[in-house]
């Protein structure tokens, strides 16, 4: 009888030994990344006695009265307010600013259109603690000579962020809606509407996934950020980043409460990443690409 045939590999069938070793890089990968996860919830679950010592991988005893302190021991009820006041205010602005310039540079030509685009990616190349002072007596400054007040308020604040977010958010933009047909645009112009009626009711659909990632971003950018906020905010508006390190006294730190509140406020901000990461990676891809 004949000899049967061995099993043809695919060509594209990637070896065992590599299939593995990624496989194990990947676990190795996922440890590293959750183990200050883990930490962080079992910490938050200890007397403080017990996160004070020697760390132990299991809590010897379970308490949730750290998730019900941390609201005690500083008002964090009001440092959240005062994060998502400032974080969502600066996205909102940062995004419609963003959509209508990166709108205009992709559709139309006009004098000094190369030079802007230049400007503004190249304001991405100098540190954010360069602005730390000249906004700081620009705000005192502001603040004397009008009363609008600026510094240690939430629009000030704004304002600073706004100017983070604002460049990149442009720059990615056009680069988005490059990619979007200008046939688009023309249809909806022969269906009579207007500039703005083709901007919001075709090209924006189209390019909600962009719009979804520098959303993101302008939000996460001044979620998190402590230096700009721990200088030109007071006790009222200070803002969560800030208001953690309230936790810690002269005589001790409330190292659990830490980690409970830490797992409290990342929560909204996991989820909503998670709700919109499709958008998210297609707008980030498309606008990299392009």
């Amino acid at each position: 009888m004949p000899e049967a045939a061995a099993p043809r590999r695919s060509p594209t069938a990637a070896p065992r030994s590599f299939v593995w070793s990624r496989a194990l890089f990947l676990t190795l990968l996922s440890g590293f990344v959750l183990l200050p996860v883990y930490v962080m919830l079992s910490s938050s679950l200890k007397p403080l006695q017990d996160v004070s010592g020697a760390f132990r991988w299991l809590p010897g005893e379970v308490t949730l009265s750290p998730y019900a302190d941390i609201w005690s021991t500083i008002p964090l009820a009001r440092y959240f307010l005062n994060s998502l006041l400032v974080a969502g205010a600066a996205t909102v602005c940062s995004v419609v600013v963003a959509v209508f310039a990166a709108y205009a540079v992709s559709r139309y030509e006009f004098r000094g259109k190369r030079v802007f685009t230049v400007t503004v990616l190249s304001t991405q190349m100098f540190p954010g603690i360069l602005f730390l002072l000249p906004l700081f007596l620009l705000y005192v400054n502001i603040g004397n000579a009008t009363g609008i007040a600026l510094f240690g308020s939430r629009g000030g604040l704004i304002l600073t962020y706004l100017t983070f977010s604002l460049p990149f958010s442009v720059w990615m933009l056009i680069g988005y809606l490059e990619s979007v047909p200008r046939d688009l645009d023309e249809a909806a112009l022969v269906d009579g509407c207007g500039p703005l009626g083709a901007l919001f009711r075709v090209v924006v659909p189209a390019a909600m996934p962009g719009i979804v990632a520098v959303t993101v971003y302008s939000f996460m950018t001044a979620w998190g950020e402590v230096l700009f906020a721990s200088v030109l905010t007071n006790d009222t508006t200070r803002t969560l980043a800030v208001g953690l390190q309230g936790y810690a006294t002269q005589t001790d730190v409330y190292w659990n409460q830490v980690m409970a509140a830490s797992l409290v406020v990342s929560v909204p901000v996991v989820a909503g990443f998670l709700l919109l990461q499709r958008y998210l990676v297609a707008g980030l891809t498309a606008g990299a690409v392009k």
